[in-house]
């Protein structure tokens, strides 16, 4: 495979924008709160890159950027036992990259930077009808928690 992950730089920003732009793209049909029509970032990836409490790691082959994910630092809830937490976000894998590992190696980065900082307990939000990603996430150990529901008052 030839894939290694790295800490993502300031020069990888415009690439990565472009991995934002394509994952809104295949999430929006998923989540009709989502605006649909105008340009949005859900991420300050510029931000992550240069945070304490962040890492972006990229997947890399040769040259090429083929995906991407950031493990972010929170604080939890008070009631909760683990006082922080760590949050996955920014999964994206070019679709010619899908299925080969690229975001197990991701996590893994991900995982690693999490627990030289002490951190046990990570989360991520995920749709229920992207079974793919799903997937994805089960076969590194996440399991459901929680779900999230929404419902509009106008839909009857």
């Amino acid at each position: 495979m030839n894939i290694i992950t790295r800490v993502a730089t300031l020069e990888d920003l415009p690439i990565l924008l472009e991995f934002e732009q394509q994952l809104i793209a295949v999430e929006r049909p998923m989540d009709i709160s989502l605006e649909q029509e105008r340009k949005i970032s859900y991420y300050d990836i510029g931000e992550f890159i240069t945070s304490k409490l962040a890492e972006v790691f990229v997947a890399v082959k040769g040259a090429e950027i083929v995906g991407s994910g950031y493990g972010l630092i929170k604080e939890n809830k008070p009631y909760f036992s683990e006082r922080k937490f760590g949050h996955v976000g920014f999964m994206f894998v070019k679709p010619e990259y899908r299925g080969q590992g690229v975001s197990k190696l991701v996590l893994d980065a991900i995982f690693n930077w999490f627990k030289k900082r002490q951190i046990r307990e990570t989360r991520l939000q995920v749709y229920p009808n992207n079974p793919q990603a799903i997937k994805a996430y089960q076969k590194v150990g996440f399991k459901e928690n929680l779900v999230e529901m929404i419902h509009y008052l106008d839909e009857q």
